[in-house]
Order: C-alpha cells, then sequence, then structure tokens
C-alpha cells in the first residue's frame, strides 16, 4: 500500500509540473507563429499581445487568402514604433477614456495621456504591448493568459487575470475573453482589435477599402464623438443614405459617401481623418444574430460578426501613413504598402468612455470587482458572396 501512495503522489507531483511548466506548451514554428486549423479556415497567432498575425479562408476561386493585417516577421510587432495594435487584445480598458481620468467610488483616478488629452486602450503599457502566456493549445484552439498587476497601466488600480481562446471551426473563427479583479474594483472592458482587407491587396484596381461593402442591420444609432474620436455623450441617428448609415439596406458600399463634402473629416482631427472612426451600436438584434457582414465582390469573402457587445467600433485607417508594407502572403508585388484608407478595424466592445457617462447606464458592464467575472464572447464565420 506503501509503494502505491508513493506512486499515486509522483504521478500527482508530475502532472501538477506538466499544468505549470510552460514547456508543457509546444513551442511555436519556426516563425514564431502558433497554427491552428480546421476545414475553411487556417488562423496564426503570437503571444505578443495575445495577437493574431495570419487569417487564411478560401476566396471564389477556391485559392486561401490573408485578410487580415500583419508583418512577416513575428519580431517585429514589439518593435513597430507605430504600434498599430494588429489584431491584438489592447487592456485592461479599451478605446479612449476622456481627459486621461475617471472617478470610481468617489476618486478620481489620473491616466496615460497618450492620445492628445485622452487615454487610449490604456496607455502605452496597455496589453497589446504585453507578452501573453500560453496555457494551452490543441489543433484548433490556443488560450493565452495575462496577469495584469495593479497600476502597471497609469490609474488602472487593483490585479487583473484575464484569458482569450481562439478556436477555428467550419470556416469560424470564434473568440472567448474572460477576466476578473479579485481584489479591488477596476475599469474593465475588451476587444480584439481585428483589421480586415478581404481583397488581401490582390486587387489590382485598388487597394484601398472603399469597395468592400458592410451591413449592420442592428445598427441605425451611434455615438456622436468630438474632433479627437472621443464621445460627447449624444447618441445620434443615421438617416438612410447618410454618411454613417449602413443600417437602411443591405451591403452598402462602405465608401458610398467618399464623395460627400463630408466624408473628409467625418471621423475628426479637424478634417484631416477621411471616413470612419467611430462607434455604433447594436440594438434589439436576436441572440445569435448576424450583427455585421463586411464583403468584397473582387476576392467573393464575406465575412458575418456575432457578438455579445452591445456595439461595434469602424475604424477605416485613415492614420495608415504608406511606411508599413504589407505581409508577404498578401499583394501583387513586394513594393505594396499599407495606404491610408486600405483597411477596416472592427471592434466589437462596449461603449467609449461608458465610466464617464452615467447617463449610458454602462457603468455596472464596465466596472468589475471582487466576485465579479468580465466575459466577451465573438465570432467570425466566412464564406462567399
Amino acid at each position: 500500500m506503501r509503494t502505491f501512495a508513493v506512486l499515486l503522489a509522483a504521478l500527482a507531483e508530475a502532472t501538477a509540473v506538466f499544468a505549470c511548466d510552460p514547456v508543457a506548451i509546444p513551442e511555436p514554428g519556426p516563425d514564431g507563429r502558433y497554427t491552428i486549423s480546421a476545414p475553411g479556415i487556417k488562423a496564426q497567432f503570437i503571444p505578443y499581445g495575445a495577437s493574431l498575425t495570419n487569417l487564411f479562408v478560401a476566396d471564389k476561386n477556391g485559392k486561401d487568402i490573408d485578410v487580415v493585417l500583419g508583418y512577416d516577421d513575428a519580431a517585429y510587432y514589439p518593435k513597430d514604433p507605430g504600434h498599430p495594435v494588429y489584431n491584438s487584445i489592447p487592456g485592461r480598458y479599451v478605446n479612449r477614456i476622456g481627459k486621461g481620468q475617471y472617478t470610481l467610488d468617489g476618486e478620481v483616478h489620473k491616466t496615460e495621456l497618450n492620445d492628445g488629452d485622452n487615454t487610449l486602450h490604456s496607455g502605452t503599457n496597455n496589453w497589446s504591448f504585453r507578452d501573453w502566456n500560453v496555457t494551452a493549445l490543441t489543433a484548433d484552439s490556443i488560450t493565452f493568459a495575462i496577469s495584469d498587476a495593479s497600476n502597471s497601466s497609469l490609474g488602472m488600480l487593483g490585479r487583473v487575470e484575464s484569458s482569450v481562446t481562439y478556436s477555428v471551426t467550419n470556416s469560424t473563427w470564434r473568440i472567448q475573453m474572460t477576466a476578473a479583479s479579485p481584489d479591488n474594483r477596476t475599469p474593465l472592458m475588451l476587444t480584439q482589435h481585428t483589421y480586415f482587407n478581404l481583397d488581401a491587396y490582390k486587387n489590382p484596381a485598388t487597394p484601398l477599402i472603399w469597395d468592400h461593402t458592410l451591413y449592420l442591420p442592428y445598427s441605425k444609432r451611434y455615438l456622436e464623438a468630438d474632433q479627437g474620436a472621443l464621445p460627447t455623450g449624444k447618441i445620434l441617428t443615421a438617416d438612410p443614405g447618410t454618411i454613417n448609415d449602413f443600417a437602411s439596406k443591405p451591403s452598402v458600399q462602405f465608401g458610398h459617401a467618399v464623395n460627400d463634402s463630408l466624408f473628409h473629416g467625418n471621423c475628426g482631427a479637424n478634417g484631416a481623418c477621411e471616413g470612419y472612426n467611430g462607434y455604433w451600436l447594436i440594438e434589439d438584434a436576436p441572440k445569435d444574430a448576424v450583427v455585421l457582414s463586411l464583403a468584397s465582390a473582387f476576392s467573393g469573402v464575406k465575412a458575418d460578426l456575432r457578438t455579445t457587445q452591445p456595439g461595434i467600433v469602424l475604424y477605416s485607417c485613415s492614420w495608415m501613413d504608406g511606411s508599413a508594407a504589407i505581409k508577404s502572403t498578401q499583394g501583387l508585388d513586394k513594393s505594396q504598402k499599407v495606404v491610408k484608407s486600405s483597411c477596416v478595424a472592427i471592434e466589437a466592445q462596449d461603449y467609449p468612455d461608458g465610466i464617464n457617462h452615467p447617463e449610458w447606464n454602462r457603468t455596472t458592464a464596465q466596472i468589475l470587482g471582487p466576485g465579479q467575472t468580465y466575459d466577451w464572447e465573438s465570432s467570425w464565420t466566412f464564406g462567399l458572396v
């Protein structure tokens, strides 16, 4: 009996070591990426920012194309001074915090001003700048985890434990996130900051995103924003056919308003921001409904979004300056660059700066503490137009 007990103890110890020891997780491939796949889809990731680096789906000709932005060199992600948050998880509070401050339980907390007069994605030490731990890996899923110390981003108090699981199945990419602050109440709001070009920059007619179509069937309303892309507090309704209308009819051209005199400056910056950098509310959507459809007639690829979040940020890459190269998996030649308005970032999330707008009643969803768990889920299903 004693021998049997010793063997059981040794087995338990070995199991514990295997569960905790990072070498139990296979190393990434030679290119530094972890790869998961399923019928109709292949996705690749790196620990930096828990980032998606490549997403391959079939186009109308049956060829696999890479429909998200990124770099060939996985080691360049932390080096890029522009840090566009390519397909990463920023946090612990994404988007903007107005004037770099918020009030919690009667105390004013100051946050880093890294976006003009505002805080963006919690500052320059947010989770998209961090190496996450790979805690689980299978042929079709991968889980990353992060332990965020209190005040590691200025004004973000209380330790937070978070994880994201990416999985793929039958042409669908699913993202599930959880987070908890076991010691303190703290702002919590996450997103997957995904950049798309469904042509994979292979359209000889244009590298721009405006020929894609977009449909937001449950998003007639959007948040008014100031010149710094910070919500003012007002909720507006897009009249049919106007710049911000993607709800009144299916498959409207994303660039349907490019010739409108108000298109330049529609996203602020005193006229310098072209197109979109704002938040659309999702309202009265049935459970598991497709809340956004992005499609390209050139590639034939259609991407349908389902999410548990109450809205979506659209950013049409107005600040891309042509300095970054596209990936070797994309484009027509090696000289191509990521130019202005050649992609769209789509971010399912809660209301930006909701912690400073009690009139929206989002505070209980965005400030969590001991005994509470933050949950976030979205999926992208890819098919043909």
